[in-house]
């Protein structure tokens, strides 16, 4: 008889713990985390979220005089530090609902901004360390999540779109009429630039394993030698430097004086209903869940957990919205994005945030002249191939039952411009169809995950 196989006893379990905790793991793990796959896809993946990153940014510093040499200081540090931590080109973003919010509403000001961002934060922290989000993860089905991350998807390639076609006044948040064909950023360059991705990278890889043969090899030869984000983001930034010179000349070295925020009891309450309650669904669904979802669908031998997301996502909010650094999560998008331009690793983010952290302590807010002056129709470029990529994960549902809850989800998360509404409507349909089957289910395990993993 074969012996079996014994548990480890406490004293294993007390070992095993303590090796894992040690300095020297610890630095061995940050080390094999941020190795780079290759020095060119890493660089060029580190562009994939500027996309949407800019014009969030940009607005908010116009409308509303954010720090942006805190914010760059502060994302700087997050981006560094999850990378460090998870070994997957993890994003960071601004918290988008916190941020229309205030670009719409002059009353909604920094404060409140900062408030809504602490409130989110908070409420993220505790349901990472309570438990709560890593049960959330496991029972909501994955066709919903793919409805949320379709509808984010396609919401940033609509985006994508209306940067590309029209000017923008990101300071109101609204096109100011349709782009020139001709120009430092007319509607030709950036067509230009989506061919330019279009050629080196095709339409991305469906697994990096599976690319055998000598035209694959020969097409990633191409891609690794040509960083499209990269090369694209620098004509940016020269094209920027060519529009406007003076904003060259009127750089001032030195960071921006950080100050503790004072926020009264009206700006409290303003944020947490105005901001902190229609950001927390999306902050749920797509800056954790939908995150944990896509990165285990494209890092399998990566471990990252809901409970932990959620946790790095309340503590960069309840640490740097008190110094007026922006609100931000992670993001689905994002992390599409720097995987679709070649990002493999944390140090795709992690090279990002040394670039931003260096631009915060060197140049602080004088860095915003020469913002407004990069050709938004090269951002929306970037921003529309990685919200196809995001769409693209859509792309696995198999069943016709599946493909209906996500398109529910999809279809009201788009004409409500609610991603809670459509997880709503999405969990709904997916409950009625499970329960036409109930009768056939065993345990309300099989009842509730059937054809879902």
């Amino acid at each position: 008889m074969a012996a079996q196989p014994q548990n480890p006893g406490p004293e294993t379990a007390r070992n095993h713990w303590s090796s894992i905790t040690t300095p020297s793991y610890v630095v061995q793990k940050v080390r094999k985390n941020l190795i780079f796959k290759s020095k060119l896809a890493e660089l060029n993946g580190a562009m994939g979220d500027l996309g949407t990153y800019i014009p969030i940014v940009l607005a908010l510093t116009l409308a509303k005089n954010l720090d942006l040499g805190t914010t760059l200081i502060f994302t700087g540090i997050y981006n560094f530090v999850t990378g460090a931590i998870y070994g997957v080109p993890m994003p960071v973003q601004p918290m988008k609902s916190i941020a229309a919010e205030a670009i719409s509403n002059p009353s909604f000001g920094i404060p409140e901004v900062m408030a809504a961002g602490i409130c989110t934060g908070g409420i993220l922290f505790l349901l990472g360390v309570t438990g709560l989000m890593k049960l959330a993860y496991k029972l909501i089905p994955i066709s919903v999540v793919r409805g949320i991350q379709l509808a984010q998807g396609l919401s940033f390639a609509m985006s994508a779109v209306k940067y590309i076609r029209n000017e923008q006044n990101f300071a109101k948040s609204k096109s100011t009429g349709e782009r020139q064909w001709l120009g430092l950023d007319g509607l030709l360059l950036a067509l230009i630039c989506a061919c330019f991705i279009i050629i080196v990278t095709g339409a991305g890889h469906e697994n990096d394993d599976r690319e055998s043969d000598c035209e694959s090899v020969r097409g990633n030869l191409i891609a690794t030698s040509l960083p499209s984000a990269f090369i694209i983001f620098l004509l940016g930034v020269i094209l920027a430097i060519i529009r406007g010179p003076k904003a060259v000349r009127n750089f001032k070295f030195g960071p921006s004086s950080m100050q503790v925020m004072k926020i009264s009891k009206h700006e409290w309450k303003q944020g947490f209903i105005k901001g902190t309650i229609p950001q927390l669904p999306l902050s749920i669904l797509n800056s954790v869940i939908a995150v944990c979802k896509l990165s285990t669908d494209l890092f399998p031998e990566k471990e990252v957990s809901a409970t932990s997301v959620s946790i790095t996502v309340g503590l960069m909010n309840l640490i740097g919205c008190w110094f007026g650094a922006m609100p931000c999560c992670h993001g689905a998008g994002g992390l599409a994005g720097q995987y679709k331009f070649g990002g493999r690793s944390g140090g795709c983010v992690a090279l990002l945030g040394a670039a931003k952290l260096v631009l915060g302590v060197v140049l602080g807010s004088s860095l915003v002249k020469m913002l407004e002056q990069f050709p938004v129709g090269v951002l929306g470029v970037l921003l529309l191939f990685a919200g196809i990529e995001l769409a693209m994960c859509a792309r696995d549902m198999n069943s016709k039952e599946e493909a209906l809850v996500m398109l529910v989800c999809t279809a009201v998360s788009l004409v409500g411009s609610s991603a809670a509404l459509g997880f709503l409507c999405g969990m709904v349909v997916h409950l009625l169809l499970r329960l036409r089957k109930a009768r056939k289910a065993s345990s309300c395990s099989q009842f509730w995950f059937h054809h879902n993993p």
